[in-house]
C-alpha cells in the first residue's frame, strides 16, 4: 500500500463514521479525550511531550524486561520463557548496553527534543477525538509503512558492507538480544528509526491520539521483539498465520543476519526470500 493510498482509506473511513457511527466517537474515546483536553492541555501541546512519552516508555518497558531478566536465572517460572534459558543476561551485559542507550539519548536524542521546543510550534489539540475504528487503524496504517521503510533500510544496511560496518554493526554485537539491545544503536539508525516514527503519523493525516498511540505501540513491539522472552501474550503468538515476525523471528535475524529483517510483519521477507522459521533455524544451530 502506498502512504497515499492509507491516507485516502483513514480519511475515507472517518467520513463514514461521520455518517455511519459518529456515536462511537462520544461513546469511546471522546470522554476520555475531553479529560485530557481540560486537565492536560499545556503539556499535551509542548512539542516535547511526543519525546517524552517516547523515551518514558521505552524506560519503563526496559526496567521491567530488565528485573525480569536478573530474577529468571532463579525463578524457574520465568526462565522457562526465555529463548535461551541456559544464557543468563549478565550485569556486564546491562551496564554495556544501558551505557550506549544513554550516551545515544544525550548527544542525539536531547539536542532534537531542545530544538522541536524552541522552533516547533505547539501541537494543535482539535476538540473531537478519533473514532475508535480510525485510531486503530491509523496505528494499523502507520506500522505498516514504517515497516516498509524499515526492511529496505535494514537490508541495504546488511547488504552493502560498508554501511554495515559503519552503522549497522554495533546493534548484532549480541546473538542473543535482550530489551536494552533495542535502541544499542549508532546514532544514524536511531534518526532513521525516530524519523520515520514522528514522520509517518504525519503523512497519512492521523489524529494527535492516534499519532501518541502509535509512538508507544512502536515502542512496545520494538521492545518485546528484543526482550528475549516468547511470552503466551506477546503480539506474535496472537496475531495468526505468522503474519507477525515478533521475538523468536527477530532473535533468529541476530544468529543469522542474512534473514528476517521486517521490524514487525512478515509479509516482505516472504516475498523477498529471507524468511526464516525459529525453530528450524535453533534446531540447526
Amino acid at each position: 500500500l502506498s502512504v497515499e493510498k492509507l491516507s485516502y482509506a483513514l480519511s475515507w473511513m472517518s467520513d463514514v463514521d461521520n455518517v455511519t457511527g459518529g456515536q462511537s466517537r462520544d461513546l469511546v474515546l471522546q470522554p476520555a479525550w475531553d479529560y485530557l483536553h481540560q486537565n492536560h492541555h499545556d503539556l499535551l501541546r509542548s512539542p516535547l511531550f511526543p519525546v517524552v512519552l517516547s523515551v518514558s516508555t521505552y524506560f519503563f518497558l526496559v526496567g521491567l524486561y530488565t528485573v525480569l531478566d536478573l530474577l529468571a536465572p532463579a525463578w524457574p517460572c520465568i526462565n522457562r520463557y526465555r529463548l535461551h534459558p541456559d544464557r543468563p543476561v549478565t550485569w556486564p551485559n546491562i551496564w554495556t548496553t544501558l551505557g550506549v542507550t544513554i550516551y545515544n539519548h544525550l548527544l542525539y536524542i536531547f539536542p532534537a527534543a531542545v530544538a522541536q521546543w524552541l522552533w516547533r510550534p505547539p501541537t494543535p489539540l482539535p476538540r473531537e477525538a478519533p473514532t475508535l475504528w480510525s485510531f486503530f487503524l491509523g496505528i494499523l496504517g502507520c506500522m505498516v509503512v514504517f515497516d516498509f521503510q524499515y526492511y529496505l533500510w535494514h537490508l541495504l544496511h546488511h547488504r552493502v558492507p560498508w554501511l554495515y560496518r559503519t552503522f549497522h554493526a554495533v546493534h548484532h554485537q549480541y546473538n542473543q538480544p535482550f530489551s536494552l539491545v533495542t535502541q544499542y544503536l549508532s546514532g544514524w539508525e536511531l534518526f532513521s528509526v525516530g524519523f520515520w516514527a514522528t514522520v509517518d503519523p504525519i503523512l497519512l493525516q492521523c489524529h494527535c491520539l492516534t499519532t501518541w498511540g502509535f509512538m508507544v505501540f512502536n515502542v512496545y513491539v520494538s521492545t518485546e521483539d528484543h526482550c528475549g522472552y516468547d511470552f503466551p501474550w506477546a503480539v506474535h503468538n496472537l496475531v495468526p498465520f505468522g503474519l507477525w515476525g515478533g521475538t523468536p523471528k527477530h532473535d533468529a535475524h541476530h544468529q543469522r543476519p542474512g534473514t528476517n529483517f521486517a521490524p514487525f510483519f512478515s509479509h516482505w521477507d516472504w516475498l523477498g526470500g529471507t524468511h526464516t522459521v525459529p525453530h528450524l533455524l535453533f534446531f540447526t544451530l
